[in-house]
């Protein structure tokens, strides 16, 4: 999160805290279409099938680390077939 102190006021281009993450998530075998519901969920910004450890990589945005977990994140375990995720936050320096 950023934290603006100019004489108590925010930059005028500031509009409001984003957290972005990566979500890393593996899907029951026999589960398609997992992806195309990840990407219908409001804060998802893409949803891409992968090969590896895990079979979906989606890019997140929300207004705070808490919002994430509730809206996203809770809308992604909801959905049938997915079995476990792994959420990287963007860290900026």
């Amino acid at each position: 999160m950023f934290i603006f102190a100019l004489a108590g006021r925010a930059p005028r281009d500031y509009h409001a805290t984003v957290v972005i993450a990566y979500i890393l998530v593996q899907v029951a075998s026999g589960s398609p279409g997992v992806s195309r519901e990840i990407a219908k969920i409001k804060g998802v910004e893409s949803s891409e099938d992968v090969s590896g450890p895990y079979d979906i990589i989606a890019r997140a945005e929300a207004r705070s680390l808490k919002e994430l977990g509730d809206k996203v994140l809770g809308a992604i375990h909801g959905l049938e077939g997915v079995v476990r995720t792994l959420t990287c936050p963007v860290v900026h320096g």
